[in-house]
């Protein structure tokens, strides 16, 4: 079967009151112990799986779950393995063994059996849970669905055989049981409104292999574009639209996840902040494919990604300018502190509104797709989008260097939005001329980057002087690099007319 859920971490201030709504009339409290099973090398964790053993209350049950197709779709398939015994402690090492023959003929068995076979190495035991589940279910209209909060403790044996590891688990998951996913949509956003919770991707089973191995965060995720379908045609509009915001969102929650818990990883900024401008061009760019798309998500969006660019700004200057300025020769600048009243990172993504947008988007993604453009308009407005970019780039790009500053940036995010759109849609068209055009824009991109790294650069040694006399140097040195850089941005930008054919039109062209 295939799960639908939303899963929030939770403030320590809004715990009385979950507990306290989990206690109500039809409410259930259970015990859930259970052990995790993975390859020696963490196979099945590399390729989205879990398999576990769970004693949940007196019974013992299998589980194997896998990634879906989007942010909030899992495949999983249970099997009950009866009552537990004395014997089948959940350390026990005496006890029930996972076997993944359990789960033969289903689709995430299918998957299981896949990772495996590749593998070639039996499974182990690396990891195990203990938790208590306060669950309560709620119909809305003819959903049914199960909030679960969940306390206790993942825990993982030390790698150099030291004692034991854990970590804390507070969460709320919200499931689909049956019905429509706009309601469960609907409730996921009231509770998270409600008592003020993040969303997060980090499972218990991410949990206790980051324990196991002595991690604390992940790498930054990167884009993907979406997976068309082979053979199945051109889609329709508002496919294209749900299959575009769901590549969106896998890059930006798991980011926004690690840095919700405090982390500030400047590659799980930087990548956040990627995918909030990816999802704000599909928006923009798809936008009249079909209905279901609320225009009040931009600002929040729009928002965080400006909160992260102040530090990501920050970042850029102390990791990639300041050394070359000293290999220039500028004595060492000392930047002041970021204000401390300035939200930061993890204040960006806790944002109640932006959190709210999230919700929305997942579930727009989640749910069955609406009446939208028929696969012919969809190509036929999709062609029109990447032409007018394209032009548009094409004729600014040719004159660069006479542009006024606020236009040579347009032009920059006018060439991201080409970009974006084109690995959003491309593979529509022509996966392998697609692929070329992209790269053929990359020489551009690149070269208006770095010039625009140098204009963020100045303006803020220029805004430090005012305190720092040596940045002054600094001004000095981006000024006389200046026409420089554009001319080079110019000179890449040229190059885009012979090097970035047109995927969307017929070959002859």
């Amino acid at each position: 079967m295939t799960e639908i859920e939303f899963k929030f971490d939770i403030p320590r201030a809004a715990l009385p009151a979950l507990e306290a709504a989990l206690r109500g009339p039809g409410s259930r409290r259970t015990h859930l112990q259970a052990r995790y099973f993975d390859t020696p090398h963490g196979d099945l964790a590399a390729h989205g799986v879990a398999l576990r053993l769970r004693k949940e209350g007196q019974r013992w049950v299998q589980t194997a779950k896998a990634l879906g197709d989007g942010p909030v779709q899992r495949l999983e398939h249970n099997v009950d393995l009866g009552p537990a015994r004395k014997s089948q402690g959940p350390q026990g090492q005496q006890g029930l063994q996972a076997d993944p023959a359990r789960h033969a003929g289903t689709p995430v068995g299918k998957r299981l059996d896949h990772v495996l076979r590749h593998a070639g190495t039996p499974l182990v035991e690396v990891y195990g849970t203990d938790i208590w589940r306060a669950t309560q279910e709620l119909q809305v209209g003819a959903s049914r669905i199960e909030v679960a909060l969940d306390q206790g403790r993942v825990l993982a044996p030390a790698p150099d055989g030291g004692l034991p590891r854990s970590a804390v688990v507070c969460e709320l998951e919200l499931e689909l049981l049956e019905g429509d996913v706009r309601d469960l949509t609907a409730v996921a956003a009231e509770w998270a409104a409600r008592h003020g919770l993040t969303l997060s991707t980090v499972t218990k089973s991410e949990r206790g292999l980051r324990l196991a191995h002595g991690q604390s965060t992940r790498a930054a995720v990167k884009a993907s574009a979406p997976q068309w379908p082979a053979g199945s045609g051109f889609p329709d509009g508002a496919t294209v639209q749900r299959a575009v915001v769901g590549a969106c969102l896998a890059q930006i929650l798991p980011n926004a996840s690690e840095i919700a818990a405090g982390s500030e990883d400047a590659g799980q900024i930087h990548q956040l902040r990627v995918g909030l401008r990816r999802l704000r061009t599909a928006l923009r760019e798809l936008a009249r494919l079909g209905p279901g798309l609320d225009p009040a998500w931009e600002a929040p969006l729009a928002q965080a990604f400006r909160v992260l660019g102040v530090r990501r700004d920050r970042q850029q200057l102390q990791a990639l300018m300041q050394p070359r300025l000293l290999a220039a020769g500028s004595p060492v600048i000392v930047l002041a502190p970021v204000d401390d009243s300035a939200p930061t990172p993890a204040q960006a993504v806790h944002d109640a509104g932006l959190q709210t947008a999230l919700v929305g988007l997942i579930g727009f993604a989640a749910a069955a797709a609406g009446k939208g453009l028929t696969p012919h308009d969809t190509q036929r407005h999709l062609r029109q989008r990447l032409d007018k970019l394209h032009r548009r780039v094409g004729k600014e790009g040719e004159r660069f260097e006479k542009l006024a500053p606020e236009a040579r940036h347009s032009l920059r995010k006018r060439l991201k939005r080409l970009r974006y759109l084109a690995e959003f849609v491309g593979a529509c068209f022509a996966p392998r001329r697609a692929a070329q055009f992209t790269r053929a824009l990359e020489p551009a991109q690149d070269a208006l980057g770095a010039y625009y790294d140098e204009v963020v650069a100045l303006e803020s040694y220029r805004a430090a002087a005012e305190q720092e006399p040596r940045a002054w140097f600094a001004v000095g040195w981006l000024q006389a690099r200046a026409p420089h850089s554009a001319h080079q941005a110019g000179l890449a930008l040229a190059e885009l007319a012979g090097a970035a054919r047109p995927f969307w039109r017929k070959k002859k062209d």
